[in-house]
């Protein structure tokens, strides 16, 4: 063994590779201990037994995509669509890994868990390589990782926040490996990445400014060229898919009267509504702190760790400028730099979250930045590594003593019950439901009642079974007063709905065609 540990010592080489191998599967070894101990294995995961509705939509765009390049039926809200082709209100950017992944081994139900499970492993392994990680700081990487429990129900999902985890990261570990050791073909791959992050998620471009500031630090004019061409044609990139491959949402996914209102109403008016929306903002986020703390409330708890994260982070800059004043060299001075940045990213983030975001939304980003920052601190740490233990305090208190709810913790694995009925609602779709592989069509689109009134009160539909609808058929989710407005101008060609509310009585008032039904949900062809 003394023979072993000393050859590594000589061979830096082996010793990457080992440090990289670990870090590789470090994350499967999460995923399986997690499985274990519920009772199950990774192939267990079912998504039809989740409670998080996105993952429908994310899964069926990908599944449309790779089978016929677009989906042939419109995804989208109150039967909007997308100016081009028929993906939802999100760039298909996000998931374009997914759709690799299909092209490549197919697309089924376990697909988007094991293609989340592949890519953070293989970001882990490639993080430790361009930081050249000491195995000493290996250690408390992995002990945050597992603290940090959205690293694994993340991966076992159908939500594409790894894909966004990992470009951030990559980010990052890129950022740190040029600072060692300047390479034109290294900025050109940030600037890249970067382009890519925003098209994914526009708060995202706040990592820009990085590759800018390298460009410029570098190249001078040259820099600024290239930054400008490269920050014009991403934005121009972002506003062609959102104008054309983008459907309109039920409300706004930005808030932007706060803005508006200096040119509507005035600079004081503008002013005043901007100071006041920040200061009830604040309160507002204050309140979910509170209720994090007390009653473990999901984005209270995101909100909490995020500004413990951010506390480490400034306390970590202030004692970095102290040593760099005291130790003036190039290590240090690229330490301040990374963790600058990283500070302007997360002011940035809680700022655009203030101005722009639905609170109980928009904590769920906040949780890309929180993985990065697991990240980081691994390689950015003091001495005694204090930082890295308040934050696994803070995660095991948030993510792991206070995670009770079912629905923000708990991962979808089979069951017998609703095994058996997705089985029966797939031959039910696939029997009356004849894709049009050759256009894009409302005859391709199903509309989906997220919610029905039945006996007087409101109650979510069994939106789970869609999982089971052909491969190229459209969604559109809607509300039931739209459904009920303009049911006789319904575009689309089919409505799944809630057995005995509101919409089926409706439907059978109407003498629609009743192709399948059951306790829980009714499927009707309209046209």
């Amino acid at each position: 063994m003394k023979k072993i540990i000393g050859f590594l010592k000589k061979n830096n080489r082996y010793q990457t590779i080992l440090k990289a191998l670990a870090a590789l599967v470090f994350p499967l070894i999460m995923c399986l201990v997690f499985c274990a101990i519920k009772g199950h294995f990774i192939a267990d995961v079912f998504l039809p037994s989740g409670e998080w509705n996105d993952e429908l939509f994310y899964f069926k765009q990908v599944e449309g995509t790779v089978g016929y390049l677009y989906p042939r039926g419109y995804f989208g809200f109150n039967e909007s669509h997308a100016a081009l082709l028929s993906y939802a209100a999100w760039s298909p950017v996000l998931v374009f890994p997914w759709i690799l992944w299909g092209i490549v081994f197919g697309w089924n139900l376990l697909s988007p868990v094991i293609c989340n499970i592949v890519i953070l492993c293989i970001t882990s392994a490639v993080f430790v390589v361009l930081t050249k990680m000491k195995v000493k700081d290996m250690i408390p990487l992995g002990i945050m990782m597992i603290a940090f429990t959205p690293f694994t129900r993340y991966m076992l999902s159908g939500m594409p926040e790894i894909i966004c985890f990992c470009a951030c990261i990559l980010f990052a570990g890129l950022t740190i490996n040029y600072l060692a050791k300047e390479n034109i073909v290294k900025l050109i791959i940030l600037f890249i990445l970067t382009a890519v992050m925003t098209l994914m998620r526009p708060y995202l471009f706040l990592f820009f400014v990085m590759p800018v500031f390298l460009a410029i630090k570098k190249y001078k004019v040259k820099g600024i060229i290239a930054s400008a061409l490269s920050g014009v044609a991403t934005i121009g990139i972002y506003v062609f898919i959102k104008v054309k491959l983008s459907a309109e949402y039920f409300t706004p996914l930005y808030y932007t009267n706060w803005l508006t209102d200096f040119f509507d109403k005035g600079f004081a008016t503008g002013l005043h509504n901007l100071l006041y929306r920040i200061y009830a903002m604040c309160l507002n986020i204050a309140d979910y702190i509170k209720s994090g703390i007390i009653t473990g409330l999901c984005a209270g708890a995101i909100f909490a760790a995020f500004f413990v994260l951010f506390a480490i982070m400034i306390v970590r800059f202030i004692l970095d400028i102290q040593k760099y004043k005291k130790e003036k060299n190039d290590e240090n001075k690229n330490k301040l730099f990374v963790e600058g940045h990283f500070l302007f990213v997360l002011f940035g983030m809680f700022s655009a979250l203030v101005l722009m975001y639905k609170l109980t939304e928009g904590s769920k980003h906040f949780l890309t930045f929180l993985a990065l920052g697991v990240f980081l601190l691994a390689v950015l740490h003091g001495k005694y590594y204090i930082e890295n233990i308040i934050l696994v305090l803070a995660c095991v208190f948030f993510f792991i003593i206070k995670a009770t709810s079912p629905y923000d913790y708990e991962v979808p694995f089979k069951n017998e019950v609703i095994e058996v009925k997705t089985a029966e609602w797939q031959q039910a779709f696939d029997e009356n439901i004849k894709i049009d592989e050759d256009n894009l069509s409302y005859d391709n689109v199903v509309i989906w009642n997220y919610v029905d009134v039945k006996d007087g009160n409101s109650h979510p539909i069994k939106w789970q079974y869609l999982y089971m609808l052909p491969k190229g058929a459209g969604i559109s989710c809607c509300e039931p007063q739209y459904v009920k407005d303009n049911f006789d101008a319904l575009k689309s060609k089919y409505i799944v709905t809630l057995t005995g509310s509101e919409t089926d009585l409706i439907c059978q008032e109407k003498g629609k065609e009743l192709l399948h039904t059951d306790e829980e949900l009714s499927f009707y062809r309209l046209r």
